[in-house]
């Protein structure tokens, strides 16, 4: 069950459904393994992300919201692109940030 004051979110994949947090430990996780210097390289990583980056996200996300599955285990989910890129950015919204590549940042609305 998630948490959503926690700014945990509900990922569904085949018939069972994930916790996912975007806590300071992901988002350190997430910067290593996109090889991001700083949060502002972060972002323009996340603006076009391959992949094993939607993977490495997605696993570290996983992880903060308490979840114990491997790499391995999260590779072999059957999921869509879309899916996990939904997730991912319902994810960072509910921390209170601007969902990757996005040019909405919920707290101030559109950037110009």
């Amino acid at each position: 069950m998630v948490n959503g004051a926690r700014g945990e979110v509900a990922f569904e994949l085949d018939g069972k459904s994930y916790c996912l947090c975007l806590t300071m430990g992901a988002l350190a996780e997430i910067e290593t393994a996109l090889g991001a210097g700083s949060l502002n390289d972060l972002d323009a990583k996340l603006k076009a992300p391959r992949a094993e980056d939607l993977i490495a996200i997605l696993h570290a996300l996983m992880k903060g919201g308490g979840e114990t599955l491997t790499r391995e285990e999260v590779l072999d989910l059957p999921m869509q692109v879309a899916d996990v890129s939904a997730a991912i950015a319902a994810a960072f919204a509910a921390a209170g940030t601007r969902a990757p590549g996005s040019q909405t940042d919920p707290q101030s609305g559109p950037q110009t």
